[in-house]
């Protein structure tokens, strides 16, 4: 290895569900790349975000914190530290090519260098103003960048496509295709020879969901897995996801003109177009996996994939992300390297920060005490490992999510717990007799012990994150 340590390509994904990969059983995707890096790592199938909201969810896996100790609740909240500046003192160099979304948007939280994309769709007034790398090269090349703003809004059947578009720009201007490229002129031009940590933020699958034709063509004809929705689930949800839903309704979010009774057809071609900007990332994945054996590093590194968030695709009713079902808290996660035991596919509970610590330990680091997130080293090594007994996830605050200042999930092993702190109705789900989460067992005589238990863990938790956090504001003085 590199120094004796590995070299770390961590490449998070924008809003990718867990049940996106071949390999893990969803054989209706087309990812051979990310297919390979579960054949030859590790995966782990339960991993849970802190957050089901970019910014959060992010600033808690680089912080080995949750929300409501990070201080980050939503997007644009400031965040200036992370676990990369120990990387960066230990003597890696420390790049960051895409999306971390941190605010500002090109603060350094430990890297050397930040080649920053954002979100695809940045035309909402309300945003901070900023030129990202990609705006740029679009400059460069004298072409306009498609968004709602500049086309997709002039057509015709704008508002029934689900935000489904087909890039029309040039291939290799595609936001991922953009980034991967990026990131493989990094690769292929430093002329260092210190042990590196390259992030990759690949700005898809987020919408607007926009593969280039190439990659929808090889979805022609497929059929997608349906969306879980039926009426009887969406009139159980409480207000505060009600409001969630009309909000999406009103308001083009990302492109995306949400409807109340899509057809079968247009739920669909949403999935299809979803799915091929995967394949798209997922080729990108390929690519860079051939500049690093290009370099001449490949078996020196050490390869973590996974996502921020999910995307609901009209589950439940609902669009994207902000609530605590399962597509769009649940993510995927793989580690693929030279001291990762291959081809396990663990289901054990595994909180998305976790991630953390484990980078930290596999470049011979030893995480901050006061980190509430546990390194997966172990697992990887091959030991025994059973994973957490319950994991949390929590929004607070949002400017979409406005219709509660506060909700929490916890997920144990059966049993999936949803509080908002301003309703006395939430959600509970039993996972094992109902994994699609349509039957709320929250007002059912027969679960009101657990739902007692399960509220009480929530409580515990936060009490017990109080304590061990406590110390964590001093190490950045």
């Amino acid at each position: 290895m590199t120094h004796g340590r590995p070299n770390v390509v961590f490449i998070i994904t924008d809003q990718q569900r867990f049940d996106t990969i071949a390999a893990l059983g969803y054989s209706h995707a087309k990812t051979p790349n990310l297919d390979r890096l579960v054949k030859e790592g590790t995966a782990f199938t339960r991993t849970y975000v802190t957050s089901p909201s970019c910014a959060p969810s992010r600033a808690s896996l680089f912080t080995g914190l949750y929300p409501h100790t990070t201080g980050v609740l939503r997007n644009d909240d400031p965040w200036n530290h992370s676990w990369v500046e120990q990387l960066a003192e230990a003597g890696y160099r420390c790049v960051n090519v895409g999306k971390m979304h941190t605010y500002p948007y090109e603060t350094s939280v430990g890297f050397h260098e930040r080649h920053v994309v954002e979100n695809k769709d940045r035309s909402n007034p309300k945003l901070p103003f900023f030129l990202d790398q990609w705006d740029k090269a679009f400059m460069a090349r004298g072409l306009t960048k498609p968004d709602r703003r500049t086309k997709y809004r002039a057509m015709s059947d704008y508002k029934d496509r689900l935000g489904a578009f087909v890039w029309e720009a040039p291939e290799d201007l595609h936001a991922d295709n953009f980034v991967g490229g990026f990131a493989v002129h990094w690769l292929d031009t430093y002329p260092g020879d210190e042990p590196f940590f390259l992030q990759i933020g690949f700005p898809g699958p987020h919408p607007p969901y926009d593969p280039t034709p190439r990659h929808l063509d090889a979805y022609e004809n497929e059929r997608m897995p349906e969306p879980a929705m039926t009426q009887a689930d969406i009139e159980s949800q409480p207000h505060a996801l009600k409001e969630l839903r009309q909000d999406h309704l009103d308001i083009d979010h990302d492109g995306i003109v949400h409807l109340e009774h899509p057809t079968d057809e247009q739920t669909q071609r949403q999935r299809r177009h979803y799915m091929a900007n995967v394949s798209m990332i997922d080729e990108q994945v390929g690519i860079v996996i051939d500049a690093l054996d290009r370099r001449g590093v490949l078996d020196d590194t050490v390869i973590v994939f996974t996502s921020d968030h999910g995307d609901c695709l009209n589950d439940h009713g609902h669009s994207q992300k902000w609530t605590m079902y399962e597509p769009s808290v649940r993510v995927p996660a793989i580690v693929w390297g030279p001291t990762v035991a291959p081809g396990q596919v663990l289901d054990g509970l595994v909180a998305h920060m976790d991630l953390g610590p484990t980078v930290l330990e596999l470049a011979g680091l030893v995480p901050p005490a006061w980190m509430e997130a546990e390194s997966l080293a172990p697992a990887l090594r091959g030991e025994a490992w059973q994973g957490r007994g319950a994991v949390f996830s929590e929004h607070a605050r949002d400017v979409i999510l406005f219709g509660t200042e506060l909700m929490t999930m916890v997920r144990d092993d059966q049993f999936k717990l949803v509080e908002f702190i301003d309703d006395d109705y939430g959600q509970l789900f039993d996972l094992h007799a109902d994994p699609n989460e349509e039957v709320n067992l929250w007002d059912d005589p027969t679960y009101l012990a657990t739902r007692s238990k399960l509220s009480t863990v929530i409580s515990r938790w936060r009490a017990e994150s109080e304590l061990k956090t406590s110390t964590w504001p001093k190490a950045f003085r």
